[in-house]
């Protein structure tokens, strides 16, 4: 086909003019002139079509992808062979979306408002969900495939179609295939790539949504892949210091190098991102553009930290019952909850056959026995006050030690005591190691030797969930005892210590 523009597909799809190109295919505003309605066309390039593997993977997942029917997915219509001569070209048909790309938006405003970026990491979170139920792998999540439409919502395109990489690695026959600006390591390493690579994929988005740029340059993509290989992202309340430290961790835990520490699933992240854009909404006091409209999807654990004039007109009424009834039911049990405690916030997932352990509001203690001024202890209460955003931290240190001590850290008071199996330790401090310490119900914990080891761990940012084996025997007191600072810190922050048995 000598000229695209202007050929009339299967007698019916008239390309009008092109949209966008890419390794695999071009793109082009078309014109349906059956049902007279304006669509996109993602026409095979002739090279890839005459490959019969790329061709016959450019069907199949073809047809997987029309099974998929989501708000923020662009839908597939149809899908067809044009014959050129001695030569076919396979084309498939979507929904024409007018708009821009989340790419064209980042340009035109650099960082997005902090509520807005969480609101399409939602929007693209949930469309991947939905991808991965079906077991399609996008393996191309990137800010050039989400589409804005007119009404600001975000709709991913390219599903299972485009490839940042082949399964042989980097390159193909000499050349690069895509960005890879987005690339998980797994898939720079050509390795396996699964729901977790898009994962990480929709990390580095956010990142970029929230700094205005991608987290590494480099002189090549070949370059750009290794350091999302070997490097650590950037931390982004550096780049941008507003970014609350849930909204960080989340950001961490998606682009972990490592699957086993980076998120799981689907699931897992939209529950993180939804009470994350809770957090951030609460704290600006308002929601504008996508925000509002994804809040109104959010689930009660997330929208009961919004202030009521940034809800939904109509929860507001059945808000209020709500505050009723909570307040009729503190009333009755005021005094039994002074004595269990907080407990473990809704939303946070308990380990498989365990549940929280309940913590009070004075069931913290900082611990310094070889100091004389203690650590912080007026902040103590932070790490059982069920807020991510508030933190206990250590003084500050020189030289990345602990001027010689041994050790600092903190403890919760688990009266009258409890078998514990597993411990959150939530930071938004990295690179720190540490260890768990438990000691008996008696005498208050005066040194370290009244305590003993469970666990080691080096702390990442955002949830630490550590195994503790403690043989079903009942301990009081659970210390995390820092041993060391992290690379170039003076001090290590502590915002969440949970107990699960």
């Amino acid at each position: 086909m000598s000229s695209h523009v202007g050929t009339l597909l299967s007698g019916r799809y008239r390309l009008d003019a092109r949209v966008g190109a890419g390794g695999m295919s071009m793109v082009f505003r078309a014109f349906d002139t059956v049902l007279e309605r304006e669509v996109a066309i993602k026409l095979m390039h002739r090279d890839i079509a005459a490959d019969s593997d790329q061709l016959e993977r450019f069907r199949r997942e073809a047809r997987a992808v029309a099974q998929l029917n989501h708000p923020h997915i662009v839908g597939v219509i149809d899908a067809g062979d044009e014959a050129d001569g001695e030569h076919t070209t396979p084309y498939i048909v979507f929904e024409y979306v007018e708009g821009e790309t989340l790419k064209d938006r980042i340009r035109r405003h650099g960082r997005l408002d902090i509520p807005e970026a969480v609101a399409y990491a939602i929007e693209i979170a949930r469309a991947l969900g939905a991808a991965h139920a079906q077991r399609i792998v996008h393996r191309d999540v990137k800010p050039q495939n989400v589409l804005i439409d007119q009404e600001g919502r975000a709709k991913v395109t390219d599903f299972g179609i485009a490839r940042s990489l082949t399964e042989e690695g980097l390159t193909a026959d000499g050349r690069v295939l895509g960005t890879t600006d987005y690339v998980s390591p797994e898939q720079a390493l050509g390795q396996d790539v699964g729901p977790q690579s898009d994962l990480y994929a929709l990390g580095v988005v956010l990142f970029e949504m929230l700094t205005g740029e991608v987290p590494f340059r480099g002189e090549n993509q070949v370059a750009v892949a290794m350091k999302h290989v070997r490097e650590e992202l950037p931390d982004v309340q550096v780049r941008r210091p507003e970014v609350s430290s849930a909204l960080a961790a989340v950001v961490d835990r998606a682009t972990a190098k490592e699957l086993d520490e980076r998120y799981a699933s689907d699931a897992d992240l939209i529950a993180d991102l939804e009470d994350v854009l809770g957090i951030e909404a609460s704290r600006s006091g308002q929601a504008t553009g996508e925000a509002t409209a994804v809040i109104r999807t959010l689930p009660p654990s997330a929208q009961r930290r919004l202030p009521a004039r940034i809800l939904h007109p109509a929860r507001i009424f059945l808000l209020l019952a709500l505050i009723g009834m909570g307040v009729a039911i503190a009333l009755i049990f005021a005094a039994d909850r002074t004595q269990r405690g907080t407990g473990t916030p809704d939303n946070v997932k308990a380990p498989p056959d365990l549940r929280g352990v309940s913590l009070c509001q004075s069931c913290a203690q900082d611990f310094d026995p070889f100091g004389t001024d203690g650590e912080h202890p007026d902040q103590v209460k932070s790490v059982v006050d069920r807020d991510p955003n508030s933190t206990w931290s250590t003084e500050e240190y020189d030289g990345g030690t602990l001027n010689n001590k041994d050790g600092v850290g903190i403890y919760v008071d688990a009266k009258p005591d409890v078998a514990a199996r597993s411990m959150d330790v939530v930071t938004p401090t990295r690179g720190w190691r540490g260890a768990i310490y438990v000691a008996p119900n008696g005498t208050r914990p005066r040194a370290l030797d009244d305590f003993q080891r469970l666990a080691t761990f080096t702390a990442r940012k955002g949830r630490n969930r550590i195994a503790l084996d403690t043989a079903r025997n009942r301990f009081r007191y659970y210390l995390v005892w820092i041993t060391k600072l992290p690379p170039e810190g003076k001090r290590v922050e502590v915002a969440e210590v949970r107990l699960f048995r």
